[in-house]
């Protein structure tokens, strides 16, 4: 069998990889992360250097894993079974994560049709909080919370849908691009899909300064702050994980990997980076709108 027919997949076994040092490592520097964390937000002085060190070394963990896994595929030891793996492994990934979203969109729903009715009715004001008034958003039950204004959909947000719904439909003529074997044209779209991913990066980050500073609306504006800057933060930190796969797709095109019927890296990101969007759509209509 030719290196050429390995390469797409058909290797005749089941490759099992031989034993790394990649999962101990990366666990060690999750756990120096989320200490590190923990001891910036309770002010001590090794904290931040902590949390950096740790995603700094994660990093490059990750890069030494995902080289080796690109070198195994290119190298052709990897059957159709383990290409049947990999896609199964991203399918449930992306599952877990519609279930992380599902949890703070959930959050976003009680809280606002749930809780704040049911705190607003005569027996609650009468024991509880008097005068609390069930708007949504609100200045909470004791009215202790600093006046805050909230973001509308105009104009940033609705950039920001027009920048990913656009880069939805470029990684889209990519993907048509590489299964008729057009490497010129995949470069091209997907180049200009990974730059409209980070300039939604970048339009965020300008709303979260807008935000913070004219409006005053910060994570400790209620429920209302605490819910926007968990679910817009969250899936800003998504688009820039998606964007940095794709950025790392693009770089393996130019190097001249993957062929037409060998491309599940391709996919894999693609299908993270769709479900991105759809999550975003959410994000635009519920948060922004009502």
């Amino acid at each position: 069998m030719s290196a050429g027919q390995l390469a797409q997949g058909t290797a005749p076994h089941y490759f099992v990889p031989p034993q790394s040092a990649h999962p101990i490592h990366g666990s060690i520097c999750l756990a120096a992360t989320l200490i590190g964390a923990a001891l910036w937000v309770n002010s001590f002085a090794i904290g931040p250097w902590l949390c950096m060190g740790g995603i700094l070394c994660l990093f490059i963990v990750l890069y030494g894993w995902f080289g080796d896994a690109i070198h195994e595929s290119e190298s052709g030891l990897n059957s159709g079974h383990v290409e049947h793996s990999y896609r199964w492994s991203m399918i449930w990934f992306i599952f877990s994560e519609v279930m992380f979203f599902s949890a703070f969109f959930g959050s976003l729903w009680y809280t606002r049709e749930v809780t704040t009715p049911w705190l607003s009715n005569l027996d609650h004001q009468t024991l509880l909080w008097p005068h609390f008034t069930g708007t949504w958003p609100n200045l909470g039950p004791a009215g202790i919370i600093e006046p805050f204004k909230t973001v509308g959909p105009f104009w940033l947000p609705t950039i920001n849908t027009a920048l990913l719904l656009s880069s939805g439909v470029t990684l889209t003529i990519a993907h048509h691009a590489l299964r008729h074997a057009h490497r010129g044209r995949t470069i091209f779209w997907l180049a200009l899909t990974v730059i409209l991913g980070f300039a939604f990066v970048a339009c965020q980050a300008y709303e979260y300064h807008h935000a913070y500073t004219e409006l005053d609306l910060r994570f400790t504006s209620g429920a209302f702050g605490a819910l926007f800057y968990m679910l817009t933060g969250f899936h800003g930190f998504h688009v820039i994980l998606g964007a940095t796969m794709l950025t790392v797709i693009l770089m393996r095109l130019i190097r001249g990997h993957f062929t037409a019927d060998h491309h599940f890296g391709f996919e894999g990101a693609a299908w993270y980076w769709h479900f991105v969007d759809v999550v975003w759509l959410g994000l635009y209509i519920f948060v922004y709108w009502f």
